[in-house]
């Protein structure tokens, strides 16, 4: 379907907007012609986000705190006066096998990749009926373990359950709720977690011999079906979890 001007004005809110598939996805929205509020931790990479864009507003939060989501959504409405998508996409994973998992770390990886989203979505709810569309940015599928990633794998996977659940209980206020499954993807979510430059590239180089399209996505790559997922002419689809990994899961 030809794409056309059709998220023009519309009021997007991005969660994780200061980095990788969050500051991507805010720019092609924006390019697009919506209003964009990106959410994040740290003002100077938000900032750095919103530069090339007049149309992309800023607003520091840690989405895992309690009173986040009433801040971030009076923030949204103070700016664009409505929330017509909210893309929910800050994550945070800290790698460890079972025997090592710290009870803090993970219960930090949850309330960022998990309830964050639960809460954030609620509290938007009002706001979204007739028309919205909610993204639920995740990753893995699961049909397969992924050693050193329990807790993260976990919340991922939850996070497509809820993108089933809700689908079918808002579909009748005219809101959409979609999955949008990265792949392996060039972002600094490892470097986050406290990897070396050198751990990054030898991770990378194994992952690219399993991808069968042979290369790690790009962030552009996930935007793009994010931002299309969003847009009014895919009306249709809802309760879909979207896998963009160049055949890594058909690959097994």
């Amino acid at each position: 379907m030809e794409e056309t001007n059709t998220l023009h004005g519309r009021a997007v809110l991005i969660t994780g907007g200061g980095t990788g598939i969050g500051r991507a996805t805010a720019r092609l929205f924006a390019a697009a012609g919506a209003e964009v509020l990106i959410v994040g931790r740290t003002a100077e990479r938000l900032a750095e986000t919103a530069a090339p864009h007049p149309r992309i507003r800023t607003y520091v939060a840690d989405v895992a705190e309690p009173d986040a989501p009433a801040g971030i959504v009076a923030a949204a409405l103070e700016a664009f006066g409505r929330i017509d998508v909210l893309v929910n996409n800050a994550a945070i994973t800290r790698p460890a096998p079972l025997g090592a998992i710290d009870r803090q770390v993970a219960t930090e990886q949850i309330a960022t990749n998990l309830l964050a989203p639960v809460f954030l979505t609620q509290h938007a709810l009002p706001h979204l009926e007739d028309g919205g569309t909610v993204v639920n940015v995740t990753s893995n599928p699961p049909h397969y373990g992924w050693p050193d990633n329990s807790v993260y794998g976990s919340t991922k996977v939850a996070l497509d359950f809820l993108t089933h659940t809700w689908a079918v209980e808002l579909a009748g206020h005219g809101i959409r709720v979609v999955s949008v499954a990265p792949g392996i993807t060039a972002t600094p979510v490892l470097a986050h977690a406290g990897f070396s430059d050198e751990q990054i590239a030898a991770a990378g180089t194994k992952l690219r011999a399993r991808i069968p399209l042979g290369r790690i996505a790009e962030p552009q790559d996930i935007a793009w079906w994010i931002v299309n997922a969003a847009r009014p002419e895919a009306r249709y689809l809802t309760g879909t979890i979207i896998r963009v990994d160049g055949g890594l899961g058909a690959a097994g």
